[in-house]
């Protein structure tokens, strides 16, 4: 049975460079700020769980001067073990995990320690909303082609979800009868096939897929293998390039589209072309995701910060409407997908999973 009451929730989004906060009343955001970490502040700080005090005193400074009690404190989740999507509350195992970094090092693994500190001091639930290592994959996606590497799980689950949910409801469908594709487009590109509201295959945004702003995609194997081993190169500087130099930024020197789009309207031609290419290549990725549902896709949706070029979505369209409508939510609107996932625990809607 769902509750009328009204519910005020805290909302903490950890990411590399700051720590998204805010407090929503209900579904309306009634204050957020971005709490912006300086390089050289975090120059000082070995490991991002070096950073864990400073994080909190920002976070508990902003919140204890606007909130003096609310329902819930929730977070992102970071890269914990596989779990289905959904609200977990946080436990001690969850903690554990986060603090050993289980599936690698992320400032979303500070997320649940975070959510646990401050709601420890306002004595309300923490919550996290469908981490990044939410695995929904049916058994086929999970083989890579050795025996001992299984392809993982590891997207954008939280704001392809959030997508995914407004999609459904935009073409009036019931979220778990749903047959969608979505794209969440930003310095990393998750493409995802979603049947029954769940992420049942998805691309590694850190190694695998479209090439985007920042990172590589998928590379020809063989000719990568050899670059590895040429003597050449460090092991951290090659993880840059996939990670953090590859994509628009290793071509043509820059990951800004803005930057992208005024030289292509100056007449940069490589520049035209390079842009076009990542198109092309989310394209094909979000064809190949058609097929994972046998061609019974009933919209495909492009979300995340990218989305908001059009240059770049009408490119992607031109190409893949002919599978279904497309629909474009630009941006990634977490800190509201955030408290929704725990309004609806709150609300009884949904009953939180035991991580």
């Amino acid at each position: 049975m769902s509750d009328s009451r009204h519910f005020t929730v805290l909302v903490i989004n950890p990411g590399s460079t700051s720590t998204k906060i805010a407090i929503s009343e209900d579904e309306k955001i009634v204050a957020s700020e971005t709490l912006r970490h300086e390089s050289g502040e975090l120059a000082q700080y070995g490991t991002i769980w070096d950073q864990f005090n400073y994080r909190l005193m920002l976070c508990r400074h902003w919140s204890a001067s606007r909130l003096r009690a609310c329902s819930a404190v929730v977070a992102r989740g970071g890269l914990l073990r596989p779990v289905p999507g959904g609200t977990y509350r946080v436990t001690v195992d969850m903690l554990d995990d986060a603090r050993r970094n289980l599936q690698g090092e992320h400032a979303s693994n500070l997320g649940s320690a975070l959510a646990h500190e401050l709601a420890s001091e306002y004595n309300c639930p923490a919550f996290v909303v469908d981490p990044v290592s939410v695995n929904e994959f049916e058994p086929l996606a999970k083989y890579s082609g050795l025996p001992f590497i299984e392809r993982k799980s590891l997207s954008h689950a939280l704001n392809i979800h959030a997508a995914a949910r407004r999609a459904a409801q935009e073409f009036r469908l019931r979220f778990e009868e749903s047959s969608l594709v979505v794209a969440h487009l930003g310095s990393g590109i998750s493409v995802a096939p979603l049947r029954g509201g769940k992420i049942i295959d998805v691309n590694d945004a850190s190694s695998d897929g479209p090439f985007s702003s920042e990172r590589s995609g998928g590379l020809p194997l063989q000719q990568f293998i050899t670059l590895c081993f040429s003597g050449t190169y460090s092991e951290m500087e090659i993880r840059n390039f996939v990670r953090r130099h590859g994509g628009l930024a290793a071509y043509i020197g820059t990951n800004d589209l803005t930057e992208v789009e005024r030289r292509i309207a100056g007449g940069d031609t490589e520049a035209g072309q390079v842009y076009e290419a990542m198109a092309y290549q989310i394209a094909k990725e979000i064809g190949a995701m058609a097929t994972v549902l046998k061609g019974k896709v009933d919209a495909i949706v492009l979300t995340g910060g990218a989305a908001n070029s059009t240059m770049l979505t009408s490119w992607i369209e031109d190409r893949v409407r002919f599978i279904a409508p497309v629909k474009v939510y630009a941006g990634e609107d977490e800190m509201a997908a955030l408290a929704q996932g725990a309004l609806r625990v709150l609300r009884g809607e949904e009953e939180a999973k035991r991580y």
